[in-house]
């Protein structure tokens, strides 16, 4: 999928990496294809094909176009917040409000006491990456981030930035309305938490904001400022007008906060984490930054590490089938389907016609779509479907890993 180089960032950045479409739709166009898909599974919603539809083949990489929350001022400024997730944010809209101080661009590179506890996130999508900060939880590294930097993601690395060392990290839950996220990095050990503060920042208060500034995956970048407000909301949706997440009681600052810098750290004074990055203002030299208050990120860490999974919390990742249907028809009837689904003649193809999951009717797209999303990763389905000869066949699914949502 081709894409624009963006402008050239300030000049103590090196360039992000190139932009990708957003996701705000459960429509894409397939490649050879002749109508739009809706595809099936949960997550992302629904938008991505799902891995390993039958079990006669290897797993192949699973998933979607996404798009990082963003936001856009509503109040005659011309300001256009957008999330901080690297090159991702697009026009998004922010509550009718007066945006107070705000920062130029201040910055410099992280000293190693503001970087400890610090890491930087790559997020691998169908169509490229996207990148952003983490705060570490835990020696054995437990990593909190923004949702918004993993949201449809197919893998992702973590890099601790004090000792360089890469790791694979799993997803272990998230709230996409708070826009928190936790992951498990794979065999880590001996790594340095975040010291996270037990009081909550103040208007006033000097602090200084701590990321991978354009995700660019070098040196951590901070950002000095003064918080200037507290309890802001603001929402954000799509450019076309689609969707909308309102993100609540925000900190507020004067900060240099630019793309790259969620799931990051707010510092104050004595170098405790008082917020995490989450969105920030463009359009302008002069921006205004906002964080989610660390006392918010804690207590929905805790949900996730509890498995509570009242409200928004998701735990996990969800079951996938790797099919995409026509939009157009009554009937889920297949408009894309994995590669490998018709080895030796068995499977799922273009054409055929998805009647049953586990011996339950399924004759609409969404009730496909609800009976996937039922079920995990890993989960094994008997799928029952109608091909394009007009018979009936049967045949055992495992479901794939949806991408995060």
């Amino acid at each position: 999928m081709s894409s624009l180089t963006p402008p050239p960032p300030p000049p103590y950045l090196p360039p992000p990496p190139p932009p990708v479409p957003a996701r705000r739709t459960r429509r894409l166009v397939a490649a050879g294809v002749a109508a739009s898909v809706l595809l099936v599974g949960t997550g992302a919603a629904g938008a991505a094909v799902a891995t390993r539809l039958l079990d006669d083949g290897p797993t192949p990489s699973a998933g979607t176009t996404e798009q990082g929350p963003s936001t856009t001022a509503q109040d005659g400024t011309g300001v256009a917040p957008t999330s901080p997730y690297a090159q991702r944010g697009q026009g998004f809209v922010v509550p009718d409000q007066g945006l107070g101080s705000t920062s130029a661009e201040t910055a410099s590179d992280a000293t190693a006491e503001q970087s400890a506890g610090i890491v930087q996130i790559t997020s691998t999508l169908t169509d490229g990456t996207g990148a952003g900060t983490g705060l570490v939880l835990t020696s054995d590294g437990e990593v909190v981030t923004n949702h918004h930097v993993v949201e449809g993601a197919t893998a992702i690395k973590v890099t601790d930035v004090s000792t360089g060392r890469t790791y694979t990290a799993r997803y272990v839950g998230g709230d996409a309305v708070t826009d928190v996220a936790v992951l498990q990095l794979e065999d880590a050990s001996g790594l340095t938490p975040a010291d996270l503060s037990g009081d909550a920042a103040q208007v006033g208060d000097e602090i200084t904001a701590v990321g991978d500034a354009g995700g660019d995956g070098g040196s951590l970048t901070a950002s000095p400022g003064t918080v200037s407000a507290l309890g802001q909301d603001i929402t954000v949706e799509s450019t076309d007008g689609s969707g909308g997440t309102e993100l609540t009681d925000l900190i507020q600052m004067d900060a240099y906060v630019v793309p790259g810098d969620s799931g990051g750290a707010v510092l104050d004074s004595d170098g405790q984490v008082v917020g995490m990055n989450v969105a920030a203002s463009s359009g302008s030299r002069q921006v205004v930054g906002y964080a989610i208050p660390i006392a918010t990120v804690e207590s929905v860490v805790r949900k996730i590490e509890d498995g509570d999974e009242s409200g928004n919390v998701g735990s996990g990742y969800h079951g996938y089938l790797g099919v995409g249907l026509d939009p157009s028809a009554t009937t889920p009837l297949v408009a894309q389907a994995d590669g490998g689904l018709r080895r030796r003649g068995r499977g799922v193809a273009v054409g055929d016609t998805i009647t049953k999951v586990d011996g339950v009717a399924v004759p609409t797209a969404e009730a496909l779509q609800k009976a996937i999303a039922a079920k995990d990763a890993g989960d094994r389905v008997s799928l029952t479907w109608t091909g394009t000869d007009g018979r009936s066949h049967t045949a055992t699914a495992t479901l794939g890993e949806a991408p995060v949502s």
